[in-house]
């Protein structure tokens, strides 16, 4: 296990997180590389592409109908899919009740007390990051993953949540070895959307690792359940997936220790960029009578 890369995908929910992860395993799989996918996130979706499922089963589901997860085989929770890429969901509790990173920790030491990591290049975690849990942070906390790259776009909210998310990185980074590999730009067509993206992963200490442009060609993949590199090879979207896998298979070793912002420096930057307006301070706290008096 000692040449094994642990990478993680986080960001925003809604971002295309997991489209971007499952897109960008398929052609590391493509370029040979041997994929073990761990979904970590409540909804199980992170593997829907690579299997063509609407929802796998996941680890603490099949673990409540046996009766526990020691009366689990690795096939029951283990399936593979597109180009022999392994997926397994942790899965979690209903909503409301109970800690999402008990599900994450649960799968992750049954998959590798049971043989799963074997035989495999990258085991990539994707984990919902848009929520202040110390379940999400499961894979940074317990050492698990090592090199963690943020989903996010030039909308305030997603780089709120990057620079959030940096800020759990630094955390552990010191006892457990995690660094932030760079960030991800899935476009959104915002203004100055590259530049700002590029601004804020220079602020956190690290590189803007690719742009996604948006293209109709993921929705229409999506649809179908299905990568863009299997749903339409021959692309151009789909050798922006392919940039992507190359630069982080040749990432390895150069992650960084983040350096997280303020608020107050967020919306600097915003600021800077013309995104955001100075506040006019002079009207809080006045009334419509009082400003038209």
């Amino acid at each position: 296990m000692s040449d094994l890369r642990q990478i993680a995908f986080y960001g925003k929910g809604g971002i295309g997180k997991s489209t971007t992860s499952q897109n960008t395993l398929a052609a590391l799989a493509e370029m040979g590389q041997k994929i073990l996918i761990v979904g970590c996130d409540p909804k199980a979706d992170s593997t829907r592409l690579i299997l063509h499922a609407k929802a796998q089963d996941t680890v603490l589901s099949l673990a409540a109908d046996a009766g526990s997860v020691e009366d689990l085989e690795l096939e029951d929770v283990l399936k593979v899919g597109y180009r022999d890429i392994r997926c397994v969901e942790s899965g979690g509790p209903e909503p409301g009740v109970g800690c999402a990173g008990r599900g994450v920790i649960t799968s992750i030491n049954f998959l590798e007390e049971n043989g799963a990591y074997d035989g495999v290049d990258y085991v990539s975690y994707d984990v919902l990051g848009d929520v202040v849990c110390g379940g999400f942070a499961m894979p940074i906390r317990e050492n698990k993953a090592q090199e963690i790259y943020i989903v996010m776009s030039g909308e305030m909210m997603a780089m709120y949540a990057a620079n959030n998310i940096s800020k759990g990185i630094l955390k552990y980074a010191n006892a457990g070895g995690v660094r932030l590999g760079g960030l991800v730009c899935n476009e959104r067509q915002t203004d100055k959307e590259y530049e700002l993206a590029d601004a804020l992963a220079k602020k956190l200490g690290t590189s803007l690792i690719h742009f996604i442009p948006r293209d109709n060609v993921v929705q229409h993949a999506e649809l179908r359940r299905m990568t863009v590199l299997e749903y339409d090879p021959e692309s151009k979207q789909a050798g922006e997936y392919r940039q992507l896998a190359q630069k982080i298979h040749a990432n390895k070793g150069k992650g960084t220790i983040p350096t997280p912002i303020t608020m107050d420096e967020l919306e600097d930057l915003l600021l800077e960029f013309g995104i955001m307006k100075q506040e006019d301070t002079s009207l809080i706290g006045k009334s419509a009578a009082e400003l038209a008096a």
